[in-house]
């Protein structure tokens, strides 16, 4: 493979999207021919969307004597592509097309024929990758300076789902940092400078609380009377927890008797209104 008639070989990647599938396999199948690979330049014409731009690469593709490739999620867009292609004896192949009617034969199921979805896809995933990676390093007021990076900020004392809720709502990628509160320890002032908005007190009931310190305590191989697990304790701590809540105004949610999944849907309702 090599020189056409004195010019340098090409293929002209045509797609609905930014052409990256295309490139890649034409790339693939050139690595094959050496010697000569050198001699063949790869060029994309993304995002195409009409008749009139695949006529127009078509047409350059004739004074170029390119070869085609076209990666078209859109039925009607590849059959006119394969039509011209065939009465402007244009070599080409179809990437998506023969992929596509094989699924849609064995699923029995019509593609969506959206352009770009796998770009999509790969950025939803990256975002719940990067704001699971956030609730980690900001998981129990490890850092402060994540308060005011964050999407969600969840407050409340020890044993009210702070951390498991934060990873929940990671996986929905939004950005979470969680702060204890305990008397004995002033809050950072980064938590007073969070939109109200965006901050939310978790509480349970006493009686609740003291149920799972104590279950706590014994899972750890302590005595479950420790200070950590007494009412009087946890009174304390929650009358600390509502004076925080007052200075900074956000809302606050009962997780007594909820699930995770309850509490971050609750969340999730708050914001979107």
């Amino acid at each position: 493979m090599g020189a056409l008639n004195g010019k340098k070989s090409q293929f002209f990647i045509v797609s609905d999207s930014v052409g990256e599938t295309g490139e890649l396999v034409a790339k693939a199948a050139i690595s094959q021919f050496r010697p000569g690979m050198q001699d063949v330049a790869v060029r994309r014409f993304p995002h195409i969307e009409n008749r009139e731009q695949i006529n127009e690469i078509l047409q350059f593709a004739i004074e170029q004597q390119a070869m085609v490739v076209y990666t078209l999620v859109k039925e009607e867009m590849r059959d006119f592509t394969k039509t011209l292609c065939a009465r402007k004896n244009i070599p080409n192949i179809d990437l998506m097309g023969p992929t596509m009617e094989m699924f849609t034969t064995a699923l029995q199921v019509e593609p969506i024929e959206e352009p770009g979805l796998v770009r999509k896809l790969d950025d939803d995933y990256f975002k719940k990758i990067e704001a699971i990676e956030f609730a980690v390093k900001y998981d129990d007021g490890r850092d402060p300076r994540g308060l005011l990076k964050a999407d969600i900020v969840l407050i409340g004392v020890s044993r009210t789902s702070k951390t498991p809720l934060s990873q929940f709502l990671a996986h929905k990628r939004l950005k979470v940092a969680n702060v204890p509160l305990v008397p004995e320890v002033e809050p950072p002032e980064e938590l007073f400078h969070v939109p109200k908005e965006k901050c939310f007190g978790l509480v349970i009931s006493p009686e609740k609380l003291n149920n799972i310190r104590k279950e706590r305590l014994i899972a750890l191989g302590l005595n479950d009377s420790a200070s950590y697990a007494k009412v009087e304790r946890i009174d304390e701590e929650i009358n600390h927890f509502y004076r925080i809540v007052d200075r900074i105004g956000c809302p606050v949610i009962d997780v007594t008797n909820k699930a995770v999944e309850e509490t971050a849907n609750d969340i999730l309702r708050r914001i979107k209104e």
